[in-house]
């Protein structure tokens, strides 16, 4: 099999040195990736850009991500040939369009000096201002495409929560299932995830296979592979 995994975190530019991401490590994609090697199965690694990632393989092709365009454009290429995606990666909810420079916070309205930008031609935004403030668009859900590119494709998403009940995690699960026309989602809770313990419930959109829980990273990746193996 030909297998595509996403892994960490995207870093959403604000100008050419400085960008918005989250606390994603990428741990476990770099487990599951593993495990697909092990069984002699070919993985394309989009990794965000200080995600760990396993050592070179012969069988392992290993991209560094930035932003959620670089991420779609890379998506798109390669989800048309490969046989299963897993779509680990915390991929930023909203990015930056529109920076406001203020000298004070009273009366802001009239000392907002807006420079609008984007990351591809975005210099070094000035530190001269005691505040800023930033305006964020929503990002496209790249998961919704994937099947749209592929519509064979077997398609593991993620969710995470934080500070919920199990009832209110499977509940959404199912409802990415539907969203995401995945096969799988993962859904797992923040609380849940700390040293050695992973916590995640594996849903089917087969409303006839049973949830299945999860307790580590290693227990993810393998019931990934059989799955995977099991259905291709």
């Amino acid at each position: 099999m030909r297998v595509l995994i996403t892994s960490g975190g995207t870093t959403e530019p604000i100008d050419n040195v400085r960008g918005i991401s989250n606390f994603a490590t990428g741990s476990l994609g770099k487990k599951t990736t593993e495990c697909f090697l092990r069984a002699g199965h070919e993985v394309v690694l989009l990794a965000g850009a200080n995600a760990h990632v396993p050592e070179n393989h012969v069988n392992l092709t290993i991209i560094r991500i930035l932003g959620t365009q670089n991420l779609y454009e890379q998506m798109e290429k390669w989800v048309p040939n490969v046989d299963v995606v897993i779509h680990s990666m915390a991929v930023s909810d909203y990015r930056p369009v529109y920076m406001a420079g203020l000298e004070s916070l009273p009366d802001q309205m009239s000392k907002m000096d807006l420079v609008h930008f984007r990351p591809e031609g975005a210099k070094k935004i000035s530190s001269k201002s005691d505040y800023q403030v930033m305006l964020l668009e929503k990002t496209p859900k790249i998961i919704t495409f994937v099947k749209k590119w592929n519509p064979q494709v077997l398609l593991f998403g993620f969710k995470l929560l934080v500070g919920v009940s199990e009832e209110e995690l499977l509940t959404v699960a199912r409802e990415k299932l539907v969203s995401n026309q995945a096969d799988f989602i993962l859904a797992n809770d923040l609380e849940n995830i700390h040293g050695q313990v992973h916590k995640a419930l594996m849903v089917s959109k087969n409303a006839d296979e049973k949830v299945l829980r999860l307790k580590n990273k290693s227990e993810i990746a393998d019931m990934i592979l059989k799955k995977s193996e099991g259905m291709n």
